[in-house]
């Protein structure tokens, strides 16, 4: 009977489906809800900011055009992203919506106000004349199914879902004020019979309608503004490049350019796209990728990032990274994920966003229900006004904003300052870490070892003529040490030979002939295998290893040469981002697999007093998930790369780049410059956001639990007060605006 083969397991899939005629938080609660029960969604995120569903889901149980049909089913718009579309057209395609729906809403209000000042200025000057009472109806009844057609038409389909909104209120508001006026103006005599005034509120209509729709243009605006920092990225490259054919330079566009394609940079010009140095020498301004004000000095074999300007020096380069691949793309992309994502503070919005709409179309009924009751002669109009100023004036869109308008204001703001955070859930755990591990090579040290101390012994070798022997043996060797040596000897100017013999031991050094003397290359212990008598220099090899640094030995023709001490540099800015770290009151232990007398040195520097040297990758695993299990939230910040278990089993990983080299994947924050002052700058802005989320989501609740019994009357039995519905709408449309704005001020 042969074998059954088992299926292999499909990877998840993501997509990010646009989704439109979502307008407040009950909206992207119901779009939400319906992914949710999609069988075959692993997870779904539906953000009323940009307007999308990002969705990861099992490709072996439904598809995206599944998706796209639960989505249609609730009765909003969505469709299947447009293929082959990289991040700068998905973007320009984004801007130019928003663009069109702010335009298109600030037409509809203009128009409204102007034609609902006219009309309350006849009604409240023209007597009571019913041909006059004929023309408000038809001119309300043309606003109503013109700038208002969207609130009805949304509307009505929620409230066939059983998932009523804030275009049902809005609808039902005032649908029943014009339904009121409408039966004021065709069967007076039904209102007189029973003693009532035939009174009508078509400019309240019309008014109602002006005033949302213009909260909505400037809330469109508003949105618009948080998206500054990503429109921002997206509009850096460049349209055209200038590439070498033959004898000739071409212009092309630069969607034309291929990898391997030899690329020409004047001074002044943005690099089109990513790449590798070939001639020249210039200082490039990487500000927008990295946030670091300060050009970076680059020569032939340096990488270059698309996006970035040229201040200085004309360069020929290979084009290496092209398309969705580039770096500008990828941040662009991480980006737009992260704002499109959610923070956990949301759910608390979504769980009231619930039952919100809801619950004040029962309060609505309830007090059309009382004032019918308590009012007398005037209990009709007075139910009415009042029913209709709850429906109008609750908002169920600030509780909608308060949270999503805050994560793309500070994800932008990020990537203005060289800090990509990827999604809301990182961007709130940041603000709650209560310590920071840090790896040492490449993020308390440069990563980049450095010849710092060349000492000769008695033998009558000079120091340029040990480091030239030594570097002219290690030009062989592909260790890192061994490519500081070779570096150092360069930069001084001395002449590295290609040695002869050349024989590596792995883990002591090497040795080879070099001009006919044979020279090794190591540490004490090879030396000593050798037969070489180390004790001359043995108080400079304490010295050396006391300071953190890696002594080399170096022996010539069979003798004591010298003594090289070798050390990875510490960052400028790492004893400074210590002390900012404790200051916050933050923990800080360094985490490293170097040994314990070099980590302990390089923590003494920079003001660390935990140490954990020794460890491997899975170590440093196993001391983080301990750290996580003692009570702390743990913030981990490595290279990105060999750092990355550790990293992901962080509540938040941090990695530390050069912004081309990043590992975007590896981490929840990334700084895209190598300065680690930057983890300063994810936890306070962590901080700030979560602070504005907590404000917008209080006034936003505030806002209801005042606002709705006012427009019920409460205050008429003491003070006579009976709000106006025209003002009701205003309150809305502020209560909306108002989230956004106090969302902007994240921007400073």
């Amino acid at each position: 009977m042969a074998a059954t083969l088992e299926r292999p397991a499909v990877p998840p899939a993501r997509i990010t489906i646009p989704v439109g005629g979502m307008t407040c938080a009950a909206c992207q609660a119901s779009v939400q809800r319906a992914l949710s029960k999609q069988p075959g969604v692993l997870d779904a995120a539906v953000n009323l900011m940009t307007e999308s569903a990002a969705v990861t889901f099992d490709p072996a149980v439904t598809t995206p055009a599944a998706l796209v049909g639960a989505i249609q089913r609730t009765g909003y718009e969505a469709e299947l992203p447009a293929a082959a579309q990289d991040a700068f057209a998905e973007q320009k395609a984004r801007d130019e919506g928003q663009a069109r729906e702010y335009q298109a809403l600030k037409r509809k209000a203009i128009v409204s106000g102007i034609i609902g000042a006219i009309v309350m200025t006849v009604s409240m000057s023209a007597m009571r004349a019913g041909a006059l009472w004929w023309g408000m109806a038809v001119i309300t009844l043309f606003v109503m199914t013109w700038a208002g057609r969207h609130f009805y038409v949304r509307g009505w389909r929620a409230l066939r879902r059983r998932s009523p909104d804030m275009n049902t209120l809005i609808a039902i508001g005032t649908g029943a004020a014009f339904l009121y006026s409408a039966t004021a103006t065709v069967a007076p005599g039904l209102f007189l019979r029973h003693g009532l005034m035939p009174d009508v509120y078509y400019e309240a209509v019309i008014i109602i309608i002006a005033l949302i729709l213009t909260g909505n243009a400037l809330e469109a605006r508003a949105k618009r503004n948080t998206a500054a920092a990503l429109r921002a990225l997206a509009s850096l490259q460049p349209k055209t490049a200038r590439l070498e054919r033959g004898a000739d330079d071409v212009d092309v566009p630069v969607e034309q350019v291929r990898r391997g394609d030899v690329v020409l940079v004047r001074p002044g010009e943005r690099i089109p796209v990513d790449g590798e140095i070939i001639t020249g020498d210039s200082a490039v301004d990487e500000s927008m990728i990295t946030g670091e004000w300060m050009t970076v000095a680059k020569r032939a074999g340096d990488r270059v990032t698309g996006g970035t300007i040229n201040r200085s020096g004309a360069f020929r380069y290979r084009a290496t990274t092209l398309g969705a691949d580039s770096v500008l793309a990828r941040i662009v992309r991480v980006m737009r994920d992260a704002q499109a994502s959610r923070a956990p503070v949301q759910a608390l919005a979504d769980r009231i966003s619930a039952i919100f709409v809801p619950t004040v179309l029962a309060i609505a009924l309830m007090t059309f229900v009382v004032w019918m009751l308590v009012a007398g002669s005037a209990s009709l109009a007075h139910a009415l006004v009042a029913s209709v100023s709850v429906l109008i004036i609750a908002c169920p869109c600030a509780m909608g904003l308060a949270v999503p308008t805050a994560v793309m204001v500070a994800t932008g703001r990020g990537a203005q300052m060289g800090v990509l955070i990827k999604g809301g859930e990182a961007l709130q755990r940041a603000g709650e870490v209560t310590l920071v591990a840090l790896d040492k090579t490449g993020t308390v040290t440069e990563g980049r070892p450095t010849v710092t101390d060349v000492i000769p012994a008695t033998n009558g070798l000079s120091a340029d003529a040990v480091l030239r022997l030594a570097a002219s043996v290690e030009s062989a060797s592909e260790h890192p040490l061994a490519e500081a040596i070779v570096r150092h000897a360069t930069a001084r100017g001395l002449v590295v030979e290609r040695p002869t013999g050349f024989e590596a031991r792995l883990g002591r050094g090497a040795r080879g002939s070099v001009g006919g003397r044979l020279v090794a290359i190591g540490n004490a212990a090879f030396m000593r295998e050798l037969g070489i008598d180390v004790s001359p220099l043995s108080a400079e090899l304490a010295r050396v290893a006391e300071d953190g640094k890696t002594p080399t030995v170096v022996a010539v023709d069979g003798a004591l040469g010298g003594l090289l001490a070798i050390a990875d540099p510490i960052r400028p800015t790492a004893a400074e981002t210590v002390r900012a770290l404790r200051d916050r009151g933050l923990q800080v232990v360094l985490i490293t697999g170097d040994h314990e007398r070099t980590a302990h040195a390089v923590a003494r520097a920079v003001g660390i007093d935990q140490v954990v040297a020794g460890v491997s990758p899975e170590g440093k695993v196993t001391e983080v998930e301990r750290l996580r299990a003692s009570g702390q939230v743990v913030a981990m910040v490595g290279d990105g790369i060999n750092d990355a278990p550790a990293l992901a089993s962080a509540d938040v990983g941090i990695a530390i780049g050069t912004g081309t080299d990043i590992a975007l994947e590896a981490a929840d924050v990334a700084l895209m410059r190598g300065d680690p002052r930057g983890i300063i700058d994810a936890i306070d802005l962590s901080r700030r956001t979560m602070r504005i989320m907590r404000q917008n989501l209080f006034w936003a609740f505030v806002y209801n639990v005042i606002g709705i019994p006012i427009a019920a009357g409460v205050l008429y039995p003491a003070f006579g007060v009976l709000l106006n519905p025209i003002f009701a709408s205003a309150a809305m449309a502020f209560s909306s605006v108002s989230v956004v704005t106090n969302s902007l001020r994240l921007r400073a």
